[in-house]
């Protein structure tokens, strides 16, 4: 969950604007304590401690939550609704290939199990939604098969993090915008 903030900034770095004053107002600190307490949930998960994994989807829905934050402080109502539709088309194809799979999630791990993120037990002993995927998966390129080393995500996931992008990304820019507004002012 923390590409998106990074490719927010490394956008938001090209355009020009300051990263800096995002960090300077307390409306990102919610987020940013949702992206840590995710960072450890995943630090779990590669010493095989499986045991927050159940709260995952609570989790999920919690931090997407935290960007309202963002979004109702800095108005960024067209911001949120463009990035609204992202998460409606990834929880699409994320729900029909699972209903094409029997319920289940069919995770396709590379580099995972490489950086030992994932290891030949994981699926078994976690007992999750998200399953092995083998030949007989439905929609393969649907299902999470994009292993970054630390997660395998789906296209789906790929659409939801879209809308955190955004969010952040139009963050970045309403604070400078209003950092040169409000400078203006004061020299008139």
């Amino acid at each position: 969950m923390i590409e998106p903030m990074i490719l927010a900034f490394i956008v938001a770095k090209i355009k020009g604007y300051k990263i800096r004053p995002l960090f300077k107002t307390w409306a990102i600190y919610p987020l940013v304590l949702f992206l840590l307490m995710y960072v450890g949930l995943e630090i779990m998960m590669f010493s095989g401690n499986y045991t927050f994994i159940k709260y995952s989807g609570i989790f999920h829905y919690i931090y997407l939550l935290t960007f309202l934050v963002l979004i109702i402080k800095y108005k960024l109502n067209v911001s949120a609704i463009i990035g609204s539709l992202f998460i409606l088309i990834g929880s699409a194809l994320n729900n029909f290939v699972i209903a094409a799979n029997n319920g289940k999630m069919p995770v396709f791990p590379t580099l995972s199990y490489l950086t030992g993120y994932a290891k030949p037990d994981s699926f078994v002993r976690v007992n999750d939604i998200h399953i092995m995927g083998s030949g007989i998966t439905k929609y393969k390129f649907l299902s999470d098969v994009i292993d970054v080393g630390y997660c395998v995500m789906s296209i789906g996931d790929v659409f939801i993090r879209v809308f955190a992008f955004i969010i952040i990304y139009n963050t970045i820019k309403a604070i400078n915008k209003t950092k040169i507004s409000n400078y203006e002012s004061l020299s008139e």
